[in-house]
């Protein structure tokens, strides 16, 4: 792979070796192997919590970091593989270095050779439930995705109701590829079947379609081939001030800690721009929010790095990290800064509790009236707001609780259609009404 030079003379394999440099979202309908899929892939099972494990589903997003090799020989059988993110960054390739059988002496005179495989790619994938009810957290996800994986299970009619809402969600990515899966279950008529129904479904004939069995690991290296070679690492800002979208945020320490073990709280996503090091003096916003919408940011300074379990000197746009703090853990316990804004002290955006954008609906669904409640999805945000003015394709509405967000950003429009939120389009913000602000 080239390198590219990223900070201070650093090439991208110097990144790559601890830190994910690329987030791939998986995204579809519920139970069609999404979890399944990033075990096969990483390793590691994103389903984690108590609640997730009763019902053998994803509520929260799940993270988890692979590592993509390849093998020097280009005539290799299954020349691309994955390791966990702490993996080495080569090894020999148990393919071509099976010894067949020889005689001694011909062992004996035989110069070893050993072929390696070499790390070209380390990825974050964001883990998304597929269940009805929890599309503002699939939508969150999407805030964070720089390519997605759509799962379509070749043992089911296609499309199925969230297959069609997610990939409606997703319209924004330049690189989605849609994996078939479970093509272990059917016969091969019934795949091909499958296979023309999935192109029927995608209309547009340019999204590459992929056969795999993730509970078998079928054709997994396929898929990391794709991903290798046509999903290219997108081109980062990293002149800007350090910017990150929080989409986790966790109180680390166990009950009846001492005092003096006592840690920071810590804050998960993913820097949309910038360098964030060690030491560095950050703000959050909006922060403490007042019952009166008067916001207080939150001013701490970074203690730790961590892509997983990798510490980190410094982190770079792309790939999930963990930012330790020495902000008070009750302010992050239970992810309650998610949806907020994390960055060098002066440098983020204003805050808003009114917001003024142009939208466009998808195809099927009533023009958007005054007084009705809409949830927006806006960066990994999730708001309700209630609509006070409308003019054409301009709205006006109030939200349920301030942002921190730029102009110009887009944003999803999502309705309560029979009891559940539905997503109905997306739009832009043009402009707001600024909160008030208190001293940090």
């Amino acid at each position: 792979m080239e390198k590219q030079s990223i900070v201070e003379g650093r090439t991208f394999n110097d990144y790559i070796s601890k830190q994910a440099t690329i987030n791939i979202g998986t995204i579809g309908h519920v139970a069609h192997g999404k979890s399944t899929l990033v075990k096969a892939i990483t390793g590691l099972s994103t389903v984690k919590f108590k609640k997730e494990k009763e019902k053998n589903m994803t509520i929260k997003l799940g993270y988890a970091n692979a590592k993509i090799y390849q093998c020097e020989n280009p005539f290799c059988q299954q020349r691309y593989s994955s390791r966990g993110s702490q993996a080495p960054d080569e090894f020999p390739c148990e393919i071509c270095n099976q010894r067949q059988e020889k005689s001694n002496q011909e062992i004996e005179d035989e110069v070893e050779e050993v072929t390696m495989m070499r790390l070209v790619r380390h990825i974050s994938f964001v883990d998304t439930p597929g269940h009805e009810v929890l599309m503002s957290t699939m939508m969150n996800g999407v805030s964070v995705m720089d390519a997605a994986i759509l799962l379509i299970a070749a043992n089911e009619p296609c499309p199925q109701p969230q297959t069609v809402e997610h990939f409606q969600a997703i319209n924004q990515l330049n690189n989605v590829v849609v994996v078939q899966n479970k093509v272990d279950l059917v016969s091969e008529e019934r795949a091909i079947e499958n296979h023309q129904a999935i192109k029927s479904f995608l209309k547009n004939g340019r999204t590459p379609i992929i056969p795999i069995s993730a509970q078998r690991q079928i054709n997994i290296d396929c898929l990391l081939e794709h991903i290798v070679t046509r999903i290219p690492i997108p081109v980062r800002d990293l002149d800007s001030p350090a910017r990150m979208t929080i989409v986790r945020s966790f109180d680390v320490n166990r009950p009846a800690c001492k005092i003096d073990d006592l840690k920071g709280g810590v804050a998960g996503g993913s820097l949309l721009r910038g360098t964030l090091k060690l030491n560095d003096e950050i703000e959050i916003r909006p922060g403490i929010i007042y019952k009166d919408f008067t916001c207080q940011p939150i001013i701490t300074n970074v203690i730790s790095l961590c892509s997983e379990e990798n510490d980190l000197s410094e982190a770079i746009p792309g790939g999930l990290i963990a930012v330790g703090t020495s902000m008070d853990p009750i302010l992050s316990k239970s992810d309650r800064l998610v949806g907020q804004v994390l960055g060098l002290r002066g440098t983020l955006p204003v805050i808003y509790c009114e917001l003024e954008i142009c939208y466009l609906l998808h195809d099927g669904f009533k023009r958007i009236k005054k007084n009705e409640r809409i949830l927006i999805n806006i960066l990994s945000n999730s708001v309700e707001t209630t609509v006070f003015a409308l003019k054409a394709d301009l709205c006006k509405m109030r939200l349920s609780k301030p942002i921190c967000c730029d102009l110009e950003t887009r944003l999803s429009l999502s309705r309560k259609i029979a009891g559940k939120w539905r997503l109905i389009g997306h739009g832009l913000l043009l402009r707001g009404r600024q909160v008030t602000m208190q001293e940090a």
